[in-house]
């Protein structure tokens, strides 16, 4: 990754909020992360010339964050919330901050259609190569903030996944996504559809069907497999909703790329809460019934990659970047094809 250009582009987009038009996401900081990490530098500022006009300006704030948990959810406290975090990192290291503020923010997954916690792994996995860089840290705080002021936890998660359905045999991931209920009316926005799901009766017993990971190795498998079968189901429900149903994909995705940075004991709940993010994503946007994956022309990654960036599109480009975590941890083709297919669809 070319350091200086990655480091342009967040200096570019630090002056803009992380949402625009209302409550739609700011996808620069996440889509310029990967294009930089899968060797685009090139395309960053011209995609980034195209993408800024649409931003909104920073929030400001209106008082400094004293009670957080009265804070936590607040959207009008988007401002106070980035200038907390900002605070916070320049006084401490960004690991010490991240282990304090990720089981507080966890169970608020939901956040931004899940792109609070997306934009954290993007950033995360930007301070690997560098850990001290300013810009880096910069927009750690922004994403972590933006988690923050829209937290937003999935309906039924704290009861299902703190006491898994006793006399139940426990699943596996495949079975337990097999078995996700979906809502009966899978029309309007996120917040609308989330809102439906504790009135669906299989939902709770359905979120609970996972089995529970014994240990933090067990918990980055499940992670892995989690991100693999949504990838594969992209192909069979993506038609439906082509763009929101990439967080299905992406939310486990930046879970996963996060577990390296913090403590093995948060493996566990970090599964949980991946999982019901992807659940939730999938009974409010996939249809009942999937269709056969579609035909799509054998690439290589790096084709896939080039193809999502000539694309452009914010989804398709942080998809083909999910999909190539998942194809180089299972040596599965066919994840490659999603990228492709989203293309087509969006």
């Amino acid at each position: 990754m070319s350091d200086g250009v990655l480091d342009e582009a967040y200096e570019r987009l630090h002056r803009t909020g992380p949402e625009y038009q209302g409550w739609l996401s700011n996808h620069g900081p996440m889509a310029v992360e990967a294009l930089a990490r899968h060797g685009h530098q090139r395309q960053v500022h011209r995609w980034l010339d195209d993408y800024l006009g649409r931003l909104d300006d920073l929030p400001r704030g209106l008082r400094p964050i004293d009670d957080w948990r009265a804070a936590l959810g607040d959207p009008k406290r988007a401002g106070d919330w980035l200038a907390y975090f900002d605070r916070q990192l320049r006084e401490h290291p960004w690991r010490d901050v991240l282990g304090t503020w990720w089981p507080r923010l966890l169970p608020g997954i939901a956040a931004g259609a899940t792109h609070g916690v997306i934009r954290v792994g993007h950033a995360v996995r930007a301070l690997e190569t560098d850990d001290t860089n300013p810009h880096r840290l910069t927009e750690l705080a922004q994403a972590l903030g933006y988690w923050a002021a829209r937290w937003q936890p999935i309906p039924g998660a704290d009861r299902a996944l703190d006491s898994p359905s006793a006399g139940r045999e426990q699943m596996d991931v495949d079975a337990a996504l097999a078995g996700l209920p979906r809502i009966d009316d899978q029309t309007g926005g996120v917040r609308d559809r989330l809102g439906q799901l504790p009135g669906v009766p299989r939902w709770e017993p359905a979120l609970a069907a996972l089995r529970p990971a014994r240990s933090p190795e067990e918990a980055k498998r499940g992670l892995s497999t989690l991100v693999h079968r949504a990838g594969l189901d992209y192909l069979r429900f993506g038609h439906a909703e082509p763009v929101m149903l990439v967080h299905a994909v992406t939310a486990p995705t930046a879970v996963l790329r996060t577990l390296p940075a913090l403590d093995r004991a948060l493996w566990a709940p970090s599964l949980a809460a991946a999982w019901a993010a992807t659940a939730a994503m999938t009974s409010v946007y996939a249809p009942a019934d999937g269709i056969a994956p579609p035909i799509v022309t054998a690439l290589t990654p790096a084709e896939v990659f080039a193809r999502a960036a000539r694309h452009g599109d914010a989804h398709v480009v942080k998809l083909a970047d999910a999909v190539l975590d998942a194809h180089a941890a299972s040596g599965d083709g066919l994840l490659l094809t999603a990228a492709g297919y989203a293309g087509q669809l969006i």
